[in-house]
């Protein structure tokens, strides 16, 4: 594939990752921010009992407290913030999934542009979120010990370097066996491997211990854990939707009409026999 071809699809996948940014930011907004919003509130007036012992032990410490004011207000985290967050990663993952869609397209099958960005998509959502989510699923904010957040996003990391690799190398042995299984075959078996050692993987990673508080409500967990899911899903299935559109109509071949192309008030007649 030529290099003009790759960067135009890099324009392409960027674009269609913004405008699944928008669509993912506004069902975060709108399912997220509640739970969100909630969470912070349940945390807030678990921690109120200590910090006014606190403050009845210590008044100088207290009135610091007092005085020190948030560098970035909620209303402003949950709408602008929220928003910039949500569209730079869309920009960024829609760039890196183009770039996999180059080299994937015409090398995993006989699928056309958007089959192929449908399955590139589905593939990402997979091993970037849902297994990695499936270990360390997301925990609301101001909830647990703020001292264990380096340790845990760097298992979640983790989790996704394992599941991207492990789903590369299942691709690769899917592509071996094919001549002797059948691409189906082939694939079940490459799928069923991959599905194996991840579960392995669960099983060795240590899990996280900064649990949920049992207190938590259940509810209020369950309602966050599926709006985050919920966004997930909704960025990617727009992504390969609105990518593959695209990039169908950049490489959709154009045909050739100079010979049957009649100019008009030319003389149309019936055709001849060679030698006529």
């Amino acid at each position: 594939m030529h290099a003009f071809t790759v960067r135009n699809l890099l324009v392409r996948g960027m674009v269609a990752g913004v405008l699944a940014g928008l669509l993912a930011f506004a069902l975060a907004y709108l399912a997220g921010e509640p739970s969100v919003r909630d969470s912070i509130a349940q945390e807030e007036s678990r921690s109120a009992p200590a910090h006014q012992h606190g403050a009845a032990a210590d008044p100088v410490a207290a009135g610091e407290e007092e005085e020190e004011e948030e560098l970035v207000s909620r209303p402003v985290q949950s709408t602008f913030g929220l928003a910039t967050g949500v569209l730079v990663y869309g920009v960024a993952l829609g760039g890196i999934a183009s770039l996999v869609f180059a080299v994937s397209l015409g090398r995993i099958g006989r699928f056309g542009p958007r089959a192929t960005s449908a399955l590139v998509a589905g593939a990402a959502f997979t091993t970037v979120y849902l297994v990695p989510f499936l270990k360390y699923p997301a925990t609301p904010p101001a909830v647990g010990n703020p001292d264990t957040i380096g340790r845990r996003t760097t298992l979640f990391f983790l989790m996704i370097l394992l599941s991207v690799l492990l789903a590369v190398i299942a691709v690769i042995a899917g592509r071996r066996l094919a001549p002797r299984l059948g691409n189906w075959n082939a694939s079940l078996a490459a799928g069923a491997g991959y599905v194996a050692v991840v579960a392995v993987a669960c099983l060795v990673l240590p899990a996280n211990a900064d649990a949920v508080p049992a207190s938590f409500p259940a509810a209020l967990l369950w309602e966050f854990r599926l709006a985050s899911l919920g966004v997930q899903a909704l960025l990617w299935t727009a992504f390969g939707l609105i990518f593959g559109e695209l990039a169908e109509r950049m490489l959709r071949p154009r045909a050739v009409a100079g010979a049957a192309v009649v100019p008009p008030g030319a003389p149309v007649g019936e055709p001849r026999a060679a030698g006529q």
